[in-house]
């Protein structure tokens, strides 16, 4: 099951150490740094502790090409990013620490706003969720029209998590619950009864009130220790949800846990009374647990599949240099010397080769249920190994022609022993301007041949 986390980015840097003694010019502690950690932030954060529990995660997301945001990217190893830029510097939170608690903070490019550019790859990966998490940490993209646009017409269909920031936008009407804490709920709740008489309404209230603001199924307001309160749209009455009780010396991540944790029950099929129940028992075990500083470090970060070339972006750097751009398509099922040559011989015809690749639903509607063998994540990344390939493009259809349409090659090759102008994506890739090319089949070996040997091998 796929999980896409959507929403804003940022590094998180803790310093780490002790403090035994106050400086001599003010009475503040100082604190000796033994350890420099970082780590990715916001709607990456969720995305890295769902990857860690195994998920199938997408994280869509503005990020800056700036040093912070290599540097994010690099924290992000392992899981795909479809990202477009943010147009802003990344922004950097670097908290100090003293013996495990929080001294400090200092923010680096928070205060900077601009509005964060989507790509249509962006939106397609969003519409490829089965679960939705918005991580809105008020950067401007929960205020992208197309965006908005296409979340709102998914929550018909999929759950979708929305956790809200002060500084962000409305979640869209008819998502599952919306997760504010206790201090962003009674922000959001006092714009919307500002000049209101009467005495400051209580969790419960304040939690009705955003739901029928803002059109959702439903809200968990949190409350720390205290656990959660759960209002329903299909119930009238509120529900309290305790929290188990641990010894917390920092909270951070905590919302994240949550919003994580939510996706993932209900994508296990949970229904959303007990998910919400499970999320907040997660919230908890994992603060107590040590949160975000007794997570894991990301593993190295490739050049495959999680930080894969963007394809579109590769096309659009050699169209711009005057070059040709080579694309070709298929499943890809235990990579062999035949597909080798057949992209030896394609990316020979132009400047760069994009692999336009069957998903994995895709493969299994053409090829069976045995198929593929291999999944689309790890033949994505065999593909990219190669040096005769540049980027990959998965695609979910039956055929390559939407996906064709996106990419507009000049040369579209096949291998096989037919005739091009016989081939299914003659006429549209003839349309504007194109070519097709057939490059020589190596008869004897085929994925099919391949999977018979190995079976019998087994």
């Amino acid at each position: 099951m796929r999980i896409v986390v959507a929403g804003d980015v940022l590094l998180d840097v803790d310093l780490d150490g002790a403090a035994t003694r106050l400086c001599p010019d003010a009475p503040v502690p100082v604190v000796d740094v033994s350890t420099v950690r970082g780590r990715a932030g916001g709607a990456g954060l969720v995305a890295r502790m769902l990857a860690g529990e195994g998920h199938r995660v997408c994280l869509v997301t503005a990020i800056g090409g700036d040093d912070p945001g290599r540097r994010l990217l690099q924290e992000l190893g392992g899981i795909t990013v479809v990202a477009g830029r943010s147009g802003a510097p990344t922004p950097v939170k670097t908290r100090l620490r003293a013996d495990g608690h929080p001294v400090a903070r200092f923010d680096e490019g928070c205060l900077d706003r601009s509005e964060p550019e989507v790509t249509p790859d962006m939106l397609t990966a969003v519409e490829e969720a089965e679960v939705l998490v918005v991580a809105d940490y008020g950067r401007g993209l929960t205020s992208n029209p197309s965006l908005r646009a296409t979340i709102a017409r998914l929550a018909h269909s999929i759950p979708v998590i929305w956790d809200p920031h002060p500084a962000g936008a409305d979640p869209v009407p008819g998502v599952a619950v919306v997760t504010p804490n206790l201090s962003e709920a009674r922000a959001a709740a006092a714009v919307i009864t500002a000049g209101e008489p009467g005495r400051p309404p209580g969790v419960a209230d304040i939690a009705g009130r955003l739901l029928r603001h803002w059109q959702s199924k439903a809200v968990l307001v949190t409350q720390g220790a205290n656990g959660a309160t759960l209002v329903c749209a299909s119930s009238p009455a509120p529900l309290h949800l305790p929290a188990p009780r641990a010894a917390v010396a920092d909270s951070c991540g905590a919302g994240d846990r949550l919003a994580g944790s939510l996706a993932a029950h209900l994508v296990a099929g949970e229904g959303l009374e007990e998910s919400c129940r499970r999320a907040v028992r997660d919230a908890a075990l994992f603060l107590a647990a040590g949160g975000v500083a007794a997570l894991p470090l990301a593993p190295p970060a490739l050049p495959f599949p999680g930080n894969a070339p963007d394809a579109l972006a590769v096309v659009r750097r050699v169209r711009a240099n005057g070059g040709t751009v080579v694309a070709t398509g298929g499943c890809f099922d235990l990579l062999h010397a035949g597909h080798a040559r057949t992209l030896t011989a394609a990316r020979s015809l132009g400047d760069c080769l994009i692999v336009c690749l069957n998903s994995d639903a895709s493969a299994r509607r053409i090829k069976g249920a045995s198929r593929p063998i291999i999944g689309q994540q790890d033949r994505t990344e065999l593909l990219l190994s190669l040096e005769s390939v540049d980027a990959v493009l998965v695609f979910d259809e039956d055929t390559p022609e939407q996906v064709l349409g996106r990419l507009r090659p000049d040369i579209w090759v096949k291998g096989g022993d037919y005739d091009s102008a016989e081939l299914p994506e003659a006429a549209l890739v003839e349309s504007w301007g194109g070519r097709c090319l057939v490059v020589p089949y190596h008869p004897g070996r085929s994925t099919t041949g391949l999977a018979a040997a190995l079976a019998r091998v087994g």
